[in-house]
């Protein structure tokens, strides 16, 4: 069951709009079809327009909606004789038939709440830093484009790193995230990975491994963090 949003100037609602969709579970609230209406309005999974009598009207909507950010997915409601005005400048995610039945309404509601679902998923998964792209599901780091030759633990501090830019981490404090509390190794693991995360980082991107005196490490993509490197403690 869905949240959804109608956007309508009708009088009868959304059983005059799209009949078949009073016909499902769905929580479906309806608004004018102004943009004023999406101010403090409740999450919504779902947002109807209806497009069936000003085209014109539905269009500037439209773009006013999309210039908002809104990251729902937007159905067009339309007449046979409309379909042919509606192009994808207008922005929608789908367009329906104000004719369509109950099977039709569910199926691209799902089918709607599903593909946004995987764009947050796979953005989700995904980490941009600068140059650097990290993609968790695939378990790959990439600089400019060169996939990196990691270790798991190489990974995963790279990953760690980058995700909390310019944040400071002690390496007791990395030695924990990464290896776990339960690990018995001393600190000086940190360093070598280190080490060795930003050889196979390379000359030009090594840098963006920041050391931070007396303190740790953190992630910078500014190219002259390596003024303030330190150097490895001595065995």
């Amino acid at each position: 069951m869905a949240r959804v949003l109608l956007l309508t100037n009708s009088m009868g609602a959304s059983a005059e709009v799209l009949p078949a969709l009073g016909l499902l579970s769905h929580q479906v609230r309806v608004a004018p079809a102004e943009a004023s209406a999406l101010i403090d309005t409740p999450d919504y999974e779902v947002l109807f327009v209806d497009a069936r009598r000003d085209l014109p009207g539905a269009k500037s909507l439209m773009r006013v909606i999309t210039s908002t950010g809104i990251s729902s997915p937007i159905i067009l409601i339309a007449t046979e004789g409309g379909l042919s005005a509606i192009t994808a400048e207008w922005g929608a995610t789908d367009v329906i038939l104000d004719t369509a039945g109950p099977a039709e309404i569910d199926a691209r509601i799902r089918i709607a709440v599903g593909r946004k679902g995987a764009e947050f998923s796979d953005a989700d998964a995904e980490i941009r830093s600068g140059e650097v792209v990290i993609d968790e599901n695939a378990y790959t780091a990439k600089i400019k484009g060169r996939t990196l030759d990691l270790t798991f633990k190489e990974f995963e501090l790279l990953k760690f790193l980058a995700q909390h830019p310019g944040r400071v981490f002690t390496r007791a404090q990395l030695l924990h995230e990464i290896w776990g509390y339960d690990y018995f190794g001393g600190t000086r693991t940190v360093d070598v990975h280190i080490r060795r995360l930003r050889a196979k980082l390379g000359p030009e991107f090594e840098s963006i491994i920041d050391t931070v005196r007396n303190v740790g490490y953190k992630f910078n993509t500014t190219s002259n963090s390596s003024l303030n490197a330190e150097p490895l403690p001595n065995n």
